[in-house]
């Protein structure tokens, strides 16, 4: 909130904050990552497929919404970059089993 209020009524057009050419935020980026002494050529599409991966699906947030958090119009722009990990299926599975066996409890338990 204090970033926003820092730039509030200052930008053009009622930006809410600073919009970057691509080429110079990667320029910060690398900035950043040299401080830091990071050795990987890291980009602003690199955070996208992070945010993706471990923030988003890995998390347990649908494909279809993390699409449109992107700004996808098609699904499976998402679903080239967007890979499913060991951890996310084995979390699905364990409620798939959770539900059925709910659905088990149900059915034996009139």
């Amino acid at each position: 909130m204090a970033i926003l209020k820092k730039y509030e009524g200052q930008l053009p057009k009622g930006e809410l904050l600073p919009v970057l050419s691509n080429q110079k935020l990667n320029s910060y980026l690398k900035e950043i990552a040299d401080l830091c002494g990071i050795n990987k050529n890291i980009t602003f599409h690199l955070a996208r497929h992070t945010f993706s991966t471990t923030v988003t699906l890995a998390k347990g947030v649908p494909i279809e919404t993390v699409s449109k958090m992107l700004g996808h119009t098609n699904i499976e722009t998402t679903q080239i970059y967007a890979r499913i990990t060991n951890d996310k299926i084995r979390n699905d599975m364990q409620q798939l089993s959770g539900k059925l066996d709910e659905l088990e409890t149900i059915a034996l338990n009139p």
